[in-house]
């Protein structure tokens, strides 16, 4: 009787082999990336989302963009000074750490932090971050935007959704056919933590308060062979 497939066993070396190589290649790319371009931003995002990250590459499609492992990227820079890529960017991999990228790009330093000065994408929040405004959904018939639009440009909450919302939390009840709350309930407080209740909650009634940004940390110039901190340039 052949062996069943199912029970095949997969050894983690494997696994780690193309761990490794996906390593090796961004390695590669990173140092390739350096040789060819004028500048080198480290960048740090809040809110991350795939989708606006993707609108930024297309935006800059003369450009490079890095999100992957930091301590492989610092270490294709180099992290001290007998190791660096190119003069002196061991100072710029001084700045990657947490949540961070390398932009590569032929475009002038002012230009990038101009943009991304201005360039930010309000989503819906996820767990874990902070709500930025307090939410309450007035007592009385709930709408499908919880009270944030005058009711002659609202609608009711569908009768569908009552056991929904109150699986999420809401002390609601239905009265014939309208999903009603007795008191006024409070979704999330400004500055409070939120779960994925209120996360899901605050999506149902389209309140969004999670903003995508793309913060410039520092960049090196290859001509200066310099690496500036953008904070510094902005006070």
């Amino acid at each position: 009787m052949p062996k069943s497939k199912r029970a095949k066993v997969v050894h983690l070396s494997k696994t780690d082999k193309k761990g490794k190589e996906l390593s090796q290649k961004l390695f590669a790319n990173v140092q390739e990336a350096a040789d060819n371009f004028a500048y080198i931003f480290v960048f740090a995002v809040e809110n991350m989302r795939n989708t606006y990250l993707k609108e930024v590459r297309t935006e800059f499609s003369d450009s490079r963009l890095f999100f992957g492992k930091t301590k492989v990227m610092a270490k294709a820079l180099g992290q001290t000074p007998a190791e660096e890529h190119l003069p002196n960017l061991s100072s710029l991999s001084a700045h990657l750490a947490g949540n961070v990228g390398l932009f590569f790009t032929n475009r002038e330093p002012k230009d990038i932090i101009d943009y991304f000065a201005s360039y930010a994408q309000t989503d819906f929040a996820r767990a874990g971050i902070r709500a930025t405004h307090t939410f309450t959904v007035p007592a009385g018939v709930v709408s499908s935007r919880g009270g944030e639009l005058p009711p002659d440009d609202d609608v009711p909450l569908p009768h569908s959704l009552e056991v929904t919302v109150r699986k999420w939390g809401m002390p609601t009840k239905l009265s014939k056919g309208k999903v009603m709350l007795d008191a006024d309930y409070t979704i999330c407080k400004e500055g409070e933590l939120l779960n994925s209740h209120q996360t899901a909650l605050l999506k149902q009634f389209g309140v969004a308060m999670a903003d995508f940004k793309i913060d410039l940390k520092a960049y090196y110039s290859a001509a200066n062979e310099s690496v500036t901190a953008v904070n510094a340039m902005e006070e």
